[in-house]
């Protein structure tokens, strides 16, 4: 018997309003929330959220990271377990996208939160306690 703790998936927009001071509120729960995953050694990432996250907090919001900033946080982040992608998940997502009715982008990410035996989905993008492929989507959000 395992005494492991279910496995949970971040979405890019979790993990960059962590680094976006502009972020106020959003931005306490969301270090919170990481912060939790990295003491019970809890959290998963894919290779798209890396990629997101990194082009994000150096561009997109008001105050980018620096490149050098912005590097040595996605290293951190890639002791993680990082899901790799492949031609059969982009195939499973297109599926995943038809059958429930999202998002290919929104698919990929359910997709690699299954596949990274993730129980939970933590996201803003998806609807707050909805279950796809056995994954519970949740908003750290809702209700702030």
């Amino acid at each position: 018997m395992s005494s492991e703790l279910p496995r949970a998936f971040v979405d890019t927009n979790i993990l960059v309003y962590a680094f976006d001071a502009s972020a106020g509120v959003k931005q306490k729960v969301a270090q919170a929330l990481l912060l939790h995953l990295w003491d019970t050694k809890t959290g998963c990432l894919s290779v798209q959220i890396l990629q997101e996250f990194f082009n994000a907090v150096t561009r997109k919001i008001p105050k980018p990271l620096s490149i050098d900033e912005a590097a040595p946080i996605v290293s951190a982040f890639s002791t993680w377990p990082v899901f790799a992608p492949t031609e059969v998940d982009v195939l499973a997502a297109i599926a995943l996208s038809k059958q429930a009715q999202l998002s290919f982008w929104d698919a990929m990410l359910v997709r690699a939160a299954a596949e990274s035996r993730c129980v939970v989905l933590w996201t803003e993008d998806l609807n707050d306690g909805q279950v796809i492929e056995g994954v519970q989507i949740r908003n750290p959000f809702s209700g702030n």
